[in-house]
């Protein structure tokens, strides 16, 4: 007796791959691709007990994969105050979300905010800390602005955490002041003293973090992503979260785990103890990269940059490592078998990267390590030489273009800002690039992203060098097949080809049809199928 498919999806154009193009019809079995084609060829796969999926003329395409974003602090910060620019557009609205949050809790329990980005702002500069002490003067407030780098803290929150105009700066960190006094604002290193005396999460606030998370993202058709900072909340626990997730049914995505490596925080040594290596796990769960940040972000000026951003303040960034301490840490993890996944905005945190990777690699040589600059956002053809070379590979979001574009013109100039995430050239020498959203830096809504790559437009319509621009099918190839292939993973997801996991997405308009701004305004995802399972339907989601 053949084999019958459990399910079927017709009716519309499914697009399988850059290579694979588009079928008429898709056969499921299983949790995998059982065949696809013209109508007529999978006709003979559909059984009595086949469910029938017509697609009415929408897009099937693998699931998405978002290459990068933080899923626990996604799903965690789901529960903070919003503070980003369609919530909070003015100063004065965002402080009445914070008081407003304040006047629900009790007198000492935190206040946490995420998502402001002060070049949006009414005011265009960030909030104070006499502000927030306004907004809340009688519990502790931490506002994360959009990039996850800088804080901005109230007085209540500085005490606790022990900071005030005395403090020394600390490597890799700024404590900011003006005319003496503490403006609230922290970057970078700066904020560990803030971190450490807000309550840790406990495992069931990690696992309903993810599981949260992992909801929205299926909600948007994302059946795939990496966390990219484990440990960064919960240090070691957060392994356990997410294993203890797997085993209860809550971890929603198939996620691919970085391991946060910075020395002082690291959870690798538990972890290699553990014989949790690049590779270990399932195509559920599987232990990916190991991440150490360099830098900061662009938009707040902290990425460490070659030559100074504008202002008469003359700062290149920060630079969080000096060249010896990251070539040894890279150098540990290298011989110890993990691929890297480590943070680099600024040109000169690139150059700084690249090197100690060729180093590492020219100790212990392995052409297909895959060693993986995160962000990459503002480096040099001579850099991409040597990536090309030693097989290292750029992981940006180029939705970044979208919700930032603007403040690195701000910042940096046109000259250096508008070439910014060159994901043409990267496509053009093999680079393969990935994409996603570094949420919550940026939401993980897909089609800002779409819309970026296609048109290299910012969300105020500037252009960032059009020359840059790719084509649907490239920007659907960067969300599933290079997703796959950042993690290794490419010959078991990222197309819908027979023996591949059946990962579907749904889109409500035929993509590969639509006008960019079409995608961006009113598309959704209506179905998503993770594992030949229904895990998404718009329709009954309300």
């Amino acid at each position: 007796m053949s084999v019958k498919a459990d399910i079927v999806l017709r009716g519309g154009p499914i697009w399988c791959g850059r290579e694979e193009g588009v079928v008429e019809a898709l056969a499921i079995w299983g949790d995998k691709v059982l065949a696809a084609g013209s109508e007529a060829e999978i006709a003979g796969l559909t059984g009595a007990q086949t469910k029938i999926i017509d697609l009415a003329g929408r897009l099937a395409t693998p699931g998405l994969n978002d290459s990068h974003l933080h899923l626990i602090s996604l799903g965690m910060t789901m529960d903070w105050v919003d503070a980003r620019p369609a919530n909070a557009p003015t100063l004065a609205a965002l402080l009445a979300e914070i008081a407003a949050r304040a006047a629900r809790l009790k007198p000492g329990e935190w206040v946490l905010a995420r998502g402001y980005d002060q070049t949006k702002l009414d005011t265009g500069r960030h909030p104070r800390r006499e502000e927030l002490d306004r907004a809340s003067p009688d519990n502790p407030v931490m506002l994360v602005r959009t990039c996850g780098h800088i804080s901005i803290c109230n007085s209540l929150a500085l005490k606790l955490a022990g900071i005030d105009e005395a403090s020394p700066t600390p490597p890799g960190g700024l404590i900011e002041q003006q005319n003496g006094k503490l403006t609230g604002l922290l970057a970078e290193n700066a904020r560990a003293p803030v971190t450490a005396v807000i309550p840790p999460p406990t495992e069931e606030d990690l696992v309903s973090g993810i599981e949260r998370g992992g909801h929205y993202l299926l909600s948007l058709g994302i059946t795939s992503c990496m966390d990219a900072a484990v440990g960064q909340k919960g240090g070691f626990g957060e392994i356990a979260a997410y294993h203890r997730a797997k085993r209860d049914g809550r971890l929603p995505v198939r996620t691919w785990l970085a391991l946060l490596g910075d020395e002082g925080r690291s959870i690798v040594p538990q972890c290699h103890a553990a014989g949790l290596i690049s590779g270990t796990g399932d195509e559920m769960l599987m232990v990916g990269a190991v991440k150490i940040f360099l830098d900061g972000s662009a938009g707040g000026r902290t990425a460490w940059m070659s030559e100074p951003y504008l202002g008469e303040d003359k700062t290149t960034g920060v630079q969080m490592l000096s060249n010896e301490d990251l070539e040894r840490q890279v150098l540990d993890a290298h011989a110890k078998g993990y691929q890297l996944a480590c943070h680099a905005i600024g040109d000169a945190a690139i150059e700084q990267l690249i090197t100690a990777y060729e180093k590492a690699l020219a100790a212990y040589p392995d052409p297909d390590r895959r060693h993986r600059v995160e962000h990459c956002g503002f480096s040099t053809p001579q850099q991409h030489e040597r990536m090309v070379k030693a097989g290292i590979y750029p992981c940006p979001q180029q939705v970044f273009i979208h919700d930032f574009g603007d403040a690195y013109v701000k910042v940096l100039g046109e000259e250096r800002a508008l070439p910014s995430y060159p994901f043409r050239t990267w496509f053009d020498l093999g680079l393969k690039p990935a994409t996603g959203s570094d949420a919550p830096v940026c939401d993980p809504n897909p089609f800002p992203n779409f819309h970026t790559m296609l048109t290299r437009q910012t969300w105020r319509g500037t252009v960032m060098d059009a020359g840059q621009r790719v084509s649907i099918e490239e920007a659907l190839q960067a969300y599933t097949e290079y997703g796959a292939f950042s993690q290794k993973q490419e010959t078991v997801k990222g197309k819908l080809a027979p023996g591949f996991l059946a990962d579907v997405a749904v889109f409500s308009r035929d993509l590969l049809a639509a006008s960019p701004e079409d995608i961006l305004k009113d598309t959704r995802c209506d179905l998503t199928i993770r594992g030949g399972e229904i895990v998404y339907d718009r329709a009954s989601a309300g």
